[in-house]
C-alpha cells in the first residue's frame, strides 16, 4: 500500500509540475490588423494607445509571455502618462474644456487585466493547440495521483475512528519543510492569479473547451480558479470520507459543502452567463460578497430585467433575514461548515493543517479585534458606496468611494481572503480567513453568541483529558478546558464543524440545538468567554 501511495505522489507531482511549467511555454504576437481589430473592439479613441499597442504587440519576433506582458503594460502606461501630462498642463492653464477632453482617452483597469485580454488573443503554441491532452497531463494526472495517494488509507487506517495519528511527527503536518514548500507554492499561486493574471493565460487555454461547453465563452483566470477549486475539494473530500467515515455528521457535512460549491458557486453562475444573465452565486451573502453593492453590480442587475431585480432582492433577504434566522436555529455552522465555499476549501484542502490554529489568549484577542474591524470596514465601505451611487457624489464624510472600494478589494478581498487566508494553511491552520478576517463570520458570530439555540454540550465526568478536541479545533478554541468543567461551549468563533466531537474517544462532546434558556452557564469564567457577559452575571 505504501508503494501505491508513493506512486500516486510521484504522479501528482508530475501533473503539478507540468501545470506550473505551462506558464513558461508558447509564444505571443499579433499582426497589425489583429491589434487594430482589438482596439476597435475595445472602443479605444486614442491614437497614442493605437501606436503604442501596435509597437508592443505587433512584433515579427515571437515573444514569451513575460516579454509580451511587460511590453503591453508599458504601452498602456505610456498612453496614460501622455494624457496625464496633458491634463496637468491644461489644469495649470485653467483650460477646463481641454482638460476634460483628455479623460476620455485614458484607459482604466489593472495592468495585468489589460495585458491578459491581449495575451489571450496573441497566444500560440503546443498547449493552446492540444488543450485536451494537456488537461490529462495536468488536471488528469493530478487527480489520479492524489487519489492513489489517498485511497490506500482505507487499509492503512485500520478500524473506523481517529486518533492523533502522529501529525506532529511528519514534516507535512508539523510545520516542517514540506509544509513550508506548500505555503510558498500556494502563496505564489494566489499572487500570480490576483496580480499577474496575464502570466497564466496558458492555463486558460487548457480549460477553454470546458468553459465553452458551460457558458459559451473562453476561460478566464477566474474560470480556471473556480474549476481548480472544485477539483481540489472533490479530491480532498475523498480523504475526508475515509478519515471520518465513522461519523455520519462529517460525511453529510462534506457532501453538503461539495454540493453548494460545485452547483451554486460554479455551475449555476456559468449556466446563467451562457443564458445572458448575471452569473450569480445565490449562496454568497453580504458582506462576504463585499462587492454586491458596488456601482457596477447594481447597474448590471438593474439592467438585467426581472432576474436582476430578483437577485438584488434575494441578496438583501439572504443577508438581513435568512442568515440571522438560520443562525438562531442552527448556529453559524449552517453556513460556515455546510454552505460556504471558503469553509468548504478549509474543511477539505485545509483539514491536514487544522491542528495549527493558535489556542493562546493573545491569538483570541487578536481574532476579536481583527474580524470585527473588517466587519466595520466593510459596512463603512458599503455606506459610502451607496451614498455616492444614489447622490452622484465622489465621496462621503471625506471618504472617497473609489478609494475605499479599491483599498478593501486589495487588502481584504485579495490579500487577506486569498493570499493569506488560503496560502497560510500549512503553517497557521485552515481557518485563518474565517477566524480573523471574514466579515460574514463576524456577523454570524455576533448572532450566535447572543441569540441562538446552538451550543456544544460537554460531559465533564467522561473527559479523560486526551486533548484531541483542542488539538483539532480549527478555530483556536481550547475545547478541553470546557469539557473538563462540563460547561457548554458557546463561542462566537465556533463554526460547528463537529470535529472535536468526531475525535473524542469518550463521546464527551455533542452538537445540539436546544432552548436558549440554560445555554450559557452563569459560572463560566474560562478563557474565551466574553468579559461583558461576566459583568452582567455579576451584576445580577
Amino acid at each position: 500500500m505504501k508503494a501505491i501511495k508513493n506512486i500516486g505522489l510521484i504522479i501528482f507531482l508530475t501533473g503539478l509540475s507540468i501545470f506550473t511549467g505551462t506558464i513558461f511555454t508558447g509564444s505571443f504576437s499579433l499582426t497589425t490588423s489583429e491589434v487594430e481589430a482589438f482596439i476597435q473592439e475595445k472602443g479605444y479613441k486614442s491614437d497614442v494607445i493605437r501606436k503604442e499597442l501596435i509597437k508592443a504587440a505587433a512584433s515579427e519576433k515571437e515573444l514569451n509571455i513575460f516579454d509580451f506582458s511587460s511590453r503591453v503594460r508599458a504601452a498602456y502606461q505610456a498612453s496614460n502618462d501622455h494624457y496625464d501630462a496633458l491634463i496637468a498642463r491644461y489644469d495649470a492653464e485653467k483650460n477646463w474644456d481641454k482638460k476634460g477632453e483628455q479623460y476620455q482617452y485614458k484607459i482604466y483597469g489593472k495592468p495585468h487585466t489589460l495585458s491578459y485580454e491581449l495575451a489571450k488573443k496573441a497566444g500560440k503554441g503546443y498547449v493552446k493547440d492540444n488543450a485536451g491532452m494537456f488537461w490529462w497531463l495536468t488536471f488528469g494526472l493530478g487527480i489520479i495521483g492524489a487519489l492513489l495517494f489517498i485511497l490506500p488509507n482505507f487499509v492503512l487506517l485500520g478500524p473506523a475512528g481517529i486518533k492523533n495519528n502522529g501529525i506532529y511527527l511528519e514534516s507535512a503536518t508539523n510545520r516542517g519543510w514540506i509544509a513550508w514548500l506548500v505555503l510558498i507554492y500556494l502563496v505564489s499561486f494566489y499572487l500570480v492569479l490576483y496580480f499577474m493574471a496575464d502570466y497564466v493565460v496558458n492555463w486558460t487555454y487548457i480549460l477553454d473547451p470546458i468553459s465553452e461547453f458551460l457558458n459559451g465563452g473562453q476561460a478566464s483566470q477566474w474560470f480556471v480558479y473556480g474549476f481548480l477549486y472544485c477539483v481540489i475539494m472533490i479530491v480532498m473530500a475523498a480523504r475526508m470520507y475515509i478519515k471520518y467515515r465513522h461519523n455520519k455528521y462529517q460525511v453529510v457535512r462534506t457532501t453538503s459543502v461539495l454540493f453548494f460549491q460545485i452547483v451554486f458557486a460554479f455551475l449555476i453562475p456559468e449556466i446563467m452567463a451562457s443564458l445572458g444573465a448575471p452569473g450569480y452565486d445565490f449562496k454568497n451573502a453580504f458582506p462576504l460578497d463585499y462587492d454586491f453593492f458596488f456601482e457596477w453590480n447594481l447597474d448590471s442587475l438593474s439592467q438585467s430585467g426581472a432576474i436582476g431585480i430578483f437577485i438584488l432582492v434575494w441578496g438583501m433577504i439572504l443577508t438581513l433575514i435568512i442568515v440571522p434566522v438560520m443562525v438562531y436555529f442552527f448556529g453559524k455552522r449552517w453556513y460556515c461548515s455546510w454552505v460556504c465555499g471558503c469553509g468548504g476549501l478549509a474543511e477539505t484542502l485545509g483539514d491536514p493543517y487544522r491542528q495549527h490554529s493558535d489556542k493562546s489568549l493573545k491569538a483570541w484577542k487578536l481574532e476579536r479585534w481583527l474580524i470585527h474591524s473588517v466587519l466595520v470596514f466593510s459596512l463603512v465601505m458599503t455606506i459610502v458606496t451607496l451614498y455616492c451611487y444614489f447622490s452622484g457624489a465622489q465621496s462621503f464624510l471625506g471618504i472617497n468611494s473609489q478609494w475605499i472600494k479599491d483599498t478593501y478589494s486589495f487588502l481584504i478581498g485579495a490579500w487577506f481572503a486569498g493570499v493569506i487566508g488560503t496560502g497560510f494553511y500549512p503553517i497557521f491552520g485552515n481557518r485563518v480567513w474565517c477566524r480573523f478576517g471574514c466579515p460574514l463570520a463576524a456577523y454570524l458570530g455576533l448572532v450566535q453568541r447572543f441569540k441562538s439555540r446552538f451550543r456544544i454540550t460537554t460531559n465533564g465526568g467522561q473527559c479523560i483529558s486526551c486533548g484531541n478536541c483542542s488539538t483539532y479545533c480549527e478555530q483556536g478554541i481550547d475545547v478541553r478546558a470546557y469539557a473538563q468543567k462540563g460547561e457548554n461551549i458557546v463561542r462566537s468563533s465556533c463554526v460547528g464543524c463537529g470535529i472535536c466531537s468526531a475525535v473524542c474517544p469518550r463521546g464527551v462532546l455533542k452538537l445540539e440545538n436546544g432552548p436558549e434558556q440554560g445555554r450559557i452557564n452563569p459560572t463560566e469564567i474560562l478563557l474565551g468567554n466574553d468579559v461583558d457577559l461576566m459583568k452582567l452575571v455579576n451584576q445580577k
